[in-house]
């Protein structure tokens, strides 16, 4: 990954996400956002060049200051590298601790597409209601799914895939394009319906909508506690770029 490449897939994240406000901050993304979606409300660099132990105070203390201005926990999403050792030290000796592990994984448009031999999902320009409902159904946290669906929804220039059977959206995702990726958010799979090859129509069709603009790289973030997913992805041709931690103080009691 280049420099460029970290930097636009990190832009491109967050316009994915679409936090309720963002801010930028000396080489930093700040999106704001009061519901769930730890990437729309986690400060994040845009390179993953090393910073030594001063500036890494004084830039938790500017993070700070920000995120309470907007009555908002200050969180930040940093990549699991070498030079950000001063700041996750810093972060530790400020009552931070580290959470979710998760992969951000990179690939091609043509591989995710050849993942699946069936027909792929359908895709929209903008979600319906039982697109929606599919993150508020059996198996998902409710409040969780509706803050996910709120987020995407808001994103601009977005799909949204939805493979239906027997009347109702039973697998469904959302592809992004910008800042000259492609990129996958918001997989989801009905109880009772997985196993079932689903979730690869799901991409296959997301990954038509991209080759209809032109794009030829993709990525997307996946939980390194998600083995069935990673398994799906890494068929599509998908390879891990870097991981990263959120970090957070816990909330008191």
């Amino acid at each position: 990954m280049t420099d460029q490449d970290i930097e636009a897939i990190e832009r491109a994240t967050i316009a994915a996400v679409s936090p309720e406000a963002v801010q930028a901050l000396d080489g930093w993304l700040l999106p704001f956002d009061g519901g769930t979606v730890g990437r729309a409300k986690s400060a994040v660099p845009l390179s993953h060049s090393a910073i030594n132990s001063v500036a890494a105070g004084a830039l938790l203390e500017r993070l700070q200051a920000q995120y309470a201005s907007q009555n908002l926990p200050c969180m930040l999403r940093l990549a699991d590298v070498d030079g950000f050792a001063p700041l996750r030290h810093v972060l530790t000796q400020r009552g931070y601790v580290s959470s979710r592990p998760t992969w951000v994984q990179v690939g091609t448009v043509d591989a995710m597409r050849q993942v699946c031999a069936q027909a792929p999902a359908d895709v929209d320009n903008a979600p319906d209601a039982a697109w929606a409902a599919l993150f508020l159904g059996e198996g998902f946290d409710p409040v969780d799914g509706a803050s996910r669906v709120r987020s995407l929804s808001r994103a601009q220039g977005s799909a949204y895939a939805s493979l239906r059977q027997e009347g109702k959206t039973v697998a469904a995702g959302a592809g992004a394009f910008s800042h000259g990726w492609a990129s996958v958010h918001g997989m989801r799979t009905a109880v009772g319906y997985r196993g079932q090859g689903l979730a690869g129509r799901v991409l296959a069709a997301l990954a038509q909508a991209a080759a209809q603009k032109g794009l030829r790289r993709v990525f997307l973030q996946v939980e390194a506690s998600n083995p069935a997913a990673q398994a799906l992805y890494r068929r599509a041709g998908f390879e891990t770029a870097w991981s990263y931690m959120y970090w957070s103080r816990p909330v008191s009691s």
